[in-house]
């Protein structure tokens, strides 16, 4: 065991879901060809001046909010001074002395253990253009330019790897769920800095920086890797100097970037073209009122219905589906059987086409028949799967594909058992290996009975008479 311990804090940058940027009418989107999503406020034209926009600050509030945060009243925007070329004002503005948000929490759960990673701080901020280097020449792209995000700051409070990963998977899912950003690390709309250092005692080491890495395994990985590099180089009696590294994710280790030989000095002041904000009660209560449910919200909700902890967790992690099903909830229906077909066959249709379910024809009533018929013995799970296709591209009613498809299940009780009857007849080395319990006996009985039956019964039914004749 390590004599060393690790202190880690973690930097994200979450690029704002909004229309438009922070303080500009331009768009904000991302795709777009270069320097096309853009006016003379992003290009930072001697004269322009910045308008706030109310949805970024509400969108602030709304972050603050999901993430345990204190929200801060009064605040200000100040102008962190730098010459950078991505920065054509020479300053870019941000939240310093008045940070929108302070004294958050994110929970998160580690091998059975339940801890807060405590946020320090969370303030919106602009981004600066994008910088794409072509040998000596650097190009600009000033669709970035003002596009808002908010840059959430944790305290020094993790420990290793395996809990930084933990901490940004459930920062992400926040965000992602409250409409705050689609945290898309792959487009650049979710960017972690993770901030580390190792010491002996409780004061701290020497901080390391880890610059924008792509994704959060490799967060895990880079933190692991510096804590291991840094305890290699104390060992060794080596000084370990404040710098900037980025992750190698080829090498799977950090590259010295650049030392930090002297601090920052961004000569910060309040921003004078922007006035004082003062959030209101009302505001604030506006703001919030958009908030849709949570995951750790929809987990309990779901609990309560009887999905199991598997079930809720693959329906989280598909957006599209999890608000499908939000919707079902209006409808009195079989929820777990619900979630069964939406995890399984339907899953399995939108994967094949590409889809995502709100581009098919399935209707909450037409999945509420197609429950209803399952349970009754009407419709068995090969029927399903047989008319996948047409349930999910046509606007007929699963009546009228019954009839097209000659759909007619037998639930007469006097038919099964003849056809159980015959298999355990023929079949007698493997009723001897259920009745040594071997389960996977039952399962090749059961699709014996099913294959007599040419899938016209249902297969629940089957199921437990078969078990019932056996256990005779």
């Amino acid at each position: 065991m390590s004599s060393y311990v690790p202190t880690i804090g973690i930097e994200v940058h979450v690029e704002i879901k909004s229309n438009s940027k922070l303080f500009s009418s331009s768009a904000n989107t991302y795709g777009m060809a270069t320097n096309t999503a853009v006016n003379v406020i992003d290009l930072g034209y001697p004269g322009t001046l910045p308008t706030v926009n109310k949805e970024i600050i509400r969108q602030g509030i709304r972050t603050a909010h999901i993430l345990n945060c204190d929200i801060t009243r009064k605040m200000h925007f100040d102008r962190k001074n730098y010459f950078y070329p991505d920065n054509p004002k020479n300053y870019q503005i941000t939240q310093n002395r008045t940070p929108i948000g302070r004294n958050g929490y994110v929970e998160i759960e580690v091998d059975g253990v339940r801890k807060k990673i405590e946020i320090e701080e969370l303030h919106i901020e602009e981004d600066t253009c994008k910088s794409a280097h072509r040998g000596n020449v650097s190009l600009l792209d000033f669709n970035r330019a003002g596009v808002p995000l908010i840059e959430i700051v944790t305290k020094p409070c993790i420990k290793n790897g395996k809990e930084a990963m933990a901490y940004l998977t459930k920062l992400k899912e926040i965000l992602f769920y409250a409409n705050i950003s689609d945290c898309k690390m792959e487009e650049g709309s979710m960017r972690c800095e993770p901030n580390i250092s190792i010491s002996k005692d409780d004061n701290f080491g020497t901080k390391v920086e880890v610059k924008n890495v792509s994704s959060i395994h490799n967060v895990g990985l880079a933190i692991d890797y510096e804590i291991n590099r840094q305890e290699e180089m104390l060992n060794n009696k080596e000084t370990i100097k404040e710098e900037t590294r980025r992750f190698d994710e080829k090498k799977g280790k950090t590259i010295l970037m650049r030392v930090k030989e002297t601090g920052n000095d961004y000569r910060y002041f309040i921003e004078p073209d922007i006035p004082y904000l003062e959030l209101t009660d009302e505001f604030i209560n506006d703001s919030l009122k958009s908030l849709p449910l949570l995951p750790d919200e929809l987990r309990e909700k779901y609990s309560k219905l009887g999905l199991s902890s598997l079930q809720i967790e693959k329906l989280i992690n598909n957006r599209s589906l999890n608000d499908y099903f939000l919707g079902l909830l209006e409808f009195k229906t079989n929820y777990v059987m619900a979630v069964n077909l939406l995890l399984s066959d339907i899953s399995s249709y939108l994967n094949k086409h590409n889809k995502v379910i709100t581009d098919t024809n399935l209707s909450y009533e037409k999945l509420v028949s197609i429950i209803d018929n399952l349970e009754s013995g009407d419709l068995s799970n090969k029927n399903v799967k047989d008319l996948i296709d047409s349930l999910m591209e046509t606007d007929k009613s699963l009546d009228e594909l019954k009839k097209e498809f000659k759909i007619e299940n037998i639930t007469d009780d006097s038919f099964i058992k003849d056809i159980i009857t015959k298999v355990i007849e023929n079949n007698s080395e493997s009723v001897n290996d259920y009745k040594s319990g071997h389960d996977r006996a039952l399962k090749y009985l059961m699709g014996q009975v099913m294959k007599e039956a040419k899938g016209s019964v249902n297969p629940k039914k089957a199921s437990d008479m078969l078990r019932e004749a056996l256990n005779k």
